[in-house]
């Protein structure tokens, strides 16, 4: 089975070399991060003084939508192996339309569309859509949509005698894959999770057409105002490059982790 995400590489325990590809890559950023505004100060010491808020806008806006996707994504999983007709069939659809409608079109359709019908309803006079409120509901709710498929996934590679055991051993199905597939299923789900939450990350650069100040539209305010596009690109690429190198080797140890506690036990 050839699997292929649209995140950065997880490295692995072989790619430890001084010359790995992650180091090459990793500490290259991080020596053109240091080495450009030393010796271009003007303008790329004032790009990186610029860009800071920007990079929390981002962290902030990619985190919040990840654990709302996890929250959604377990819920569609479990929805889509349900046996109750009824759930497993809205499931299917959420995931399915979903995935079949691209995230700009969603954040544009949340931030735009969404808020009319919402003022409409008794939740108008409570609920208000912002910027970052609306990038975080639809990188949720589409991020969900695969995620759901990750756990779907996860939860099925499980040997289906382990869900026999805890039934014979009285548990119900509920309580079955709470406490015997779920905790089995991280362990399987973890690199997947791990790609779609930097995946997520280099996505959150479309939330800067929602007046949200993240590190790309930071960027792109510097660059209108002082012409240096040049400059101001390669500093929010290399700083992207950074983030994301820096949580696929987070996520690579994660995993390791999670196998030596295995063996341990």
């Amino acid at each position: 089975m050839i699997t292929v995400t649209d995140g950065t590489l997880i490295p692995h325990g072989g790619d430890k070399g001084v010359l790995s590809a992650w180091n090459i890559s990793f500490f290259g950023a991080i020596a053109l991060l240091a080495y450009l505004p030393f010796r271009h100060a003007d303008p790329y010491l004032k790009i990186l003084a610029f860009v800071p808020d920007g990079i929390i806008a981002t962290f902030t806006v990619t985190v919040q939508a990840i654990l709302g996707a996890l929250v959604v994504g377990l819920l569609a999983g479990l929805g889509r192996i349900s046996r109750f007709k009824p759930i497993n069939l809205a499931a299917t659809v959420y995931v399915e339309v979903v995935r079949g409608i691209p995230l700009l079109v969603q954040l544009f359709y949340i931030y735009y569309a969404l808020p009319p019908l919402i003022n409409k309803t008794p939740l108008g006079s409570i609920m208000h859509l912002n910027g970052p409120a609306s990038a975080v509901l639809a990188m949720t709710i589409c991020y969900g949509a695969y995620e759901a498929e990750i756990f779907r996934a996860g939860i099925q590679s499980i040997p289906k005698g382990q869900m026999e055991a805890a039934l014979a051993l009285g548990m119900s199905r509920a309580q079955a894959i709470w406490k015997v597939i779920l905790p089995q299923t991280v362990k399987v789900i973890l690199p997947p999770i791990g790609n779609e939450f930097i995946a997520l990350l280099k996505d959150s650069s479309l939330v800067s057409i929602l007046a949200v100040s993240d590190l790309l539209r930071r960027g792109r305010e510097y660059a209108s105002t002082s012409f240096n596009y040049f400059e101001s690109y390669t500093v929010v690429a290399l700083i992207y490059l950074v983030l994301t190198l820096f949580f696929s080797r987070l996520v690579a140890l994660m995993e390791d982790r999670l196998k030596n506690h295995g063996r341990n036990h």
